[in-house]
C-alpha cells in the first residue's frame, strides 16, 4: 500500500481507501470480513457517509480492536434515524445521528468531522445559521472532533466554504466523467474543477475522492458516458494524479472486491494508463496536460507530467511547487526538443513547447 500525507493533519493516508455505499447489502460475517481484509492490506481510511444505517455495525466489529490505526471520515448532515441515508441540516437531528454513529462503530472521537453534502450556497447558509458548523467546531474544541472536513460536488460552492472557514479535507467527486461535463454530479466546467485541485494542494488541504467510478458506470461501455469502459485501476490513477488528492474512495460489495483492489499497486504502468481518455476529451480540456504521464518515456529523462504539474501549481502561488521544480534532478532546461512527447500525447499538448515556456518561468 502507498501512503499520502495530509499537510493539515500529518496523518499518513493510504491512496485507496474504502466507501460504505454498497457493504451493507452484504451478509455480516461477509462485510467484516472485507473490512478487516482492506485494513490488513493497509487500508486506514474509511468513508462513512454510508447508503443504510446497517453499515456502521460491520466497522465497529471488524475494526473496533484497531481504532487507533484507522481514520473514519463523519458526517455531520448525514442522517440515519429512518435506517436508510437521509440528509438534514437541523442541529438536534445531526446530534442524535452522530451520536448514534459513534456508538455503532465503537468509537469516542472522529477523524475528520465532514460538513457534509454542500451543493448550493444556500445548503452552506442553513448550515451555519442553525448551529451545525457551531457544533463541529465545539466537539473539535472538547477533542471529539480532531480535523475538519468538507463534502460537495459544486466547485464554486467549494470556493465558497474554502474562503469562509479553515477546512482540513476536502471530499469531492472525481472521475474523468465528471471533469468532462458527464453525469448527475458533473458540475462545473474543466477549469472551474482544475482550480480546486490546485487551490488544495498549494494550501495542503486533502482530498479525498467520491465516485472514483462515476457511480459503476465507468466500469461498463454500455454505462459509461464515454460509450468505453475504464477499469478500477484506470479510474484510480486518474485520481491519484490530481494536484491534492490523497486517497480514492472506493465502494466494494465484498471481500473479493476488497482483494481486487489491493492489487491496484501490483500492476504493471500499462494497466494503469488512462490516456484513452484523451479521445473523450471536450475542446476546452485539449492542450491541457492532465500528468498522465502516458508521454513517457523521455529520451532525455525529463518526468514531463511532474514538470508540469509543477509549472501549473507555482503559477496561483505554491512556493512549495517551485522548490519542487528546482530540486529536480532533470528541468524543463533538460528538454531536447526531440519531440517524442508531441507524438505521444493524448490531450494534444506541445509539450516540446511547454518546456521552453517552463524553462523561461523558473530560469532553469
Amino acid at each position: 500500500m502507498q501512503y499520502r500525507t495530509n499537510q493539515h493533519s500529518g496523518d499518513r493516508v493510504s491512496v485507496i481507501g474504502i466507501g460504505s455505499a454498497y457493504l451493507f447489502d452484504a451478509v455480516r460475517e461477509e462485510g467484516v470480513r472485507a473490512l478487516r481484509t482492506a485494513y490488513e492490506g493497509g487500508v486506514n481510511y474509511f468513508d462513512l457517509a454510508a447508503g443504510d444505517g446497517k453499515a456502521f455495525p460491520l466497522w465497529g466489529e471488524a475494526l473496533g480492536d484497531v481504532r487507533k490505526n484507522v481514520f473514519y471520515q463523519i458526517h455531520f448532515g448525514a442522517d440515519y434515524s429512518q435506517g436508510t441515508y437521509g440528509w438534514s441540516l437541523k442541529l438536534d437531528t445531526v446530534k442524535r445521528s452522530v451520536a448514534w454513529q459513534l456508538d455503532k462503530l465503537k468509537t469516542d472521537y472522529i477523524d475528520y468531522g465532514f460538513i457534509h453534502c454542500q451543493d448550493e450556497e444556500a445548503d452552506w447558509e442553513t448550515y451555519r445559521r442553525n448551529g451545525v458548523y457551531d457544533y463541529i467546531r465545539q466537539l473539535q474544541a472538547e477533542g471529539v472532533v480532531r480535523h475538519v472536513g468538507l463534502s460537495s460536488h459544486t466547485p464554486r460552492v467549494i470556493q465558497r466554504i474554502l474562503d469562509d472557514v479553515p477546512i482540513d479535507m476536502l471530499m469531492f467527486s472525481v472521475n474523468p466523467a465528471y471533469d468532462y461535463g458527464k453525469g448527475e454530479y458533473a458540475n462545473g466546467g474543466v477549469n472551474e474543477r482544475a482550480e480546486i485541485y490546485r487551490r488544495c494542494e498549494k494550501e495542503g488541504i486533502g482530498i479525498s475522492v467520491m465516485k472514483p467510478f462515476s457511480g459503476g458506470q465507468l466500469l461498463t461501455s454500455d454505462q459509461s458516458p464515454f460509450g468505453q469502459a475504464l477499469t478500477p485501476f484506470q479510474c484510480i490513477r486518474y485520481c491519484l494524479d490530481k494536484p491534492g488528492v490523497l486517497t480514492a474512495l472506493c465502494g466494494v460489495r465484498n471481500t473479493d472486491d476488497v482483494c481486487r483492489l489491493l492489487t491496484y499497486s501490483d500492476q504493471p504502468e500499462e494497466a494503469l494508463d488512462y490516456s484513452i481518455i484523451g479521445t473523450f476529451a471536450p475542446p476546452e480540456a485539449s492542450g491541457r496536460c492532465v500528468y498522465c504521464n502516458h508521454c513517457k518515456p523521455c529520451p532525455a529523462g525529463l518526468d514531463i507530467g511532474l514538470i508540469n504539474k509543477y509549472y501549473d501549481l507555482s503559477r496561483i502561488g505554491d512556493t512549495l511547487a517551485r522548490e519542487h521544480y528546482l530540486n529536480l534532478e532533470k528541468k524543463a532546461s533538460d528538454c531536447i526538443s526531440c519531440g517524442h512527447c508531441d507524438k505521444r500525447c493524448p490531450f494534444r499538448v506541445r509539450q516540446s513547447e511547454r518546456m521552453h515556456e517552463i524553462r523561461q518561468y523558473f530560469q532553469k
